[in-house]
């Protein structure tokens, strides 16, 4: 079985040429050492050194030299959206109040389906709904200055919800 050895940026590896690609949720996507089922080459070991925050759009090095492109997997969240900007900063610390992770937008929060966590977002006025999309959630402070990243961060997260 290949050995998956590094992990490159979308923008920071050949993406052109490519000998396979994964699809992998968010959790799976926050990894040092995991079996892989790759679109191309089968399975693939990831064997890195340290973890890493894949994203949307990276690439992982094969030890032979070859390349395998990360895609994220669609999950089920719910996305808030409100038409009171007060409003929405207020769901976001009453997230963050409960740790829960949020993938922030300008104009809606997307968070992993949570039926306690939408009833309380229900009865703030704001309830969620349910959507099938990648989920990119914010890294935090401590995430981010370790040289984490997420797709918005990028510039390449999608537009759900």
């Amino acid at each position: 079985m290949l050995r998956a050895i590094a992990a490159a940026g979308r923008g920071e590896w050949p993406a052109g040429e490519a000998v396979g690609t994964v699809s992998l949720d968010y959790d799976a996507r926050h990894r040092r050492r995991i079996r892989l089922e790759c679109d191309g080459v089968g399975a693939v070991l990831l064997d890195l050194p340290r973890a890493a925050a894949l994203s949307d759009g990276d690439g992982l090095e094969l030890e032979d030299g070859s390349w395998i492109g990360i895609h994220a997997a669609p999950e089920d969240l719910a996305v808030i959206r409100c038409d009171d900007a007060h409003l929405l900063q207020r769901i976001a610390w009453h997230l963050g109040n409960r740790h829960c992770p949020a993938e922030i937008r300008a104009d809606r929060i997307l968070i992993r389906r949570d039926h306690v966590i939408e009833a309380m977002l229900s009865g703030l006025g704001a309830p969620a709904v349910p959507i099938r999309a990648p989920f990119a959630p914010e890294q935090g402070a401590y995430g981010a200055a370790q040289g984490h990243r997420h797709a918005a961060d990028a510039g390449h997260g999608g537009d759900y919800g």
